[in-house]
């Protein structure tokens, strides 16, 4: 068995065992599709990614590195935490990207760029496609989910390379007391994403105020346990960081063998291309995910002057050594 070296990165948290972990093998030349899912299968995770040197065409496209995706089930065209822990990875274990504080990476969608933004490494959001829930579908999807339709302010599928059912609910309440039928979501087949705005995220509630005053009206306005939680400052600056989220996120995948995903980078980029461009979400927002499992994931979106969003998290590193693959 040939040794490959191997690293465990925890994403979109900056204290160990809090975000979701993905398993990144550095040395993914030479392995087999079937070795790669059994592989993605054994370690359980969410996901598990190989990371190979660029195609022809990718490297001519300006590629650093091409990364493939696992989960227990089946081989991702993208997904957004593994994008963030691959680059960490590849990184850590001695990648020099082409462009200062650029990397470009080569997935199933195409190449996806990241920069370092702000102390860290935020990707740019693959464009989603939009479809309503077909209604013939849709009462399916909520007896699963155990929601009633009126706990449903909006829903769409969107699709940037996953595929997520998208439904905007009443309340962080609402998507925190959620208890679903995986099996019946799995028998429909259907990966589903739920959110819900905290009551001061709404883009009216900013104004016509500049970033840095709407984030003040934000710190204000949130309430006395969100203030305890998230009060920590950097050169007197009021950041999304220190006024706490503003959307609670959760995403179910029983259809891909991941009952739920403790952080998902895909769905979180979508819900923001969707919930920014229909005004229910601000250019600059941090979302939270991963708190019904007792994480502390945090998403933090930006939409630059072009529209482009971009999803950046935070990354640590926690475990490193080889593993015997072949």
């Amino acid at each position: 068995m040939t040794l490959r070296r191997f690293k465990q990165i925890d994403v979109f948290t900056q204290e160990a065992l809090l975000g979701n972990p993905v398993a990144v093998v550095l040395d993914g030349e030479g392995l087999s599709d079937v070795v790669m899912q059994s592989f993605a299968k054994w370690t359980q995770l969410s996901e598990t990614t190989f990371l190979l040197p660029p195609t022809a065409a990718g490297k001519a496209a300006g590629a650093d590195y091409r990364l493939r995706i696992f989960t227990p089930g089946g081989e991702l065209p993208f997904a957004g935490h593994p994008t963030l822990g691959s680059a960490r990875a590849w990184l850590a274990g001695g990648g020099q990207p082409a462009q200062k504080n650029v990397l470009i990476q080569e997935c199933g969608v195409g190449l996806i760029r990241l920069e370092a933004q702000n102390g860290r490494w935020a990707f740019a959001a693959p464009p989603s496609k939009k479809q309503a829930v077909p209604q013939d579908k849709l009462k399916a999807i909520l007896e699963a989910l155990g929601l009633e339709a009126h706990q449903v302010i909006d829903s769409q599928i969107l699709n940037n390379g996953p595929e997520w059912w998208s439904f905007l609910l009443d309340s962080p309440d609402t998507v925190l007391a959620l208890s679903p039928n995986h099996l019946a979501l799995k028998q429909l087949g259907a990966k589903v994403g739920v959110a819900a705005l905290y009551q001061d995220a709404s883009p009216t509630d900013l104004g016509e105020a500049s970033p840095e005053e709407g984030e003040h009206s934000l710190l204000i306005s949130r309430s006395n346990r969100e203030a305890r939680a998230f009060t920590t400052q950097s050169n007197n600056k009021t950041t999304p960081e220190n006024i706490g989220p503003h959307l609670e996120v959760r995403a179910f995948a029983a259809a891909i063998g991941i009952l739920e995903d403790p952080v998902t980078g895909s769905l979180n980029a979508s819900l923001a291309q969707w919930l920014v461009a229909n005004g229910k979400m601000p250019p600059q927002y941090t979302a939270a995910q991963g708190t019904a499992l007792g994480r502390q994931g945090r998403v933090f979106i930006q939409q630059d002057a072009h529209g482009q969003v971009w999803v950046g998290g935070d990354t640590v590193v926690c475990i490193e050594g080889h593993v015997a693959l072949d």
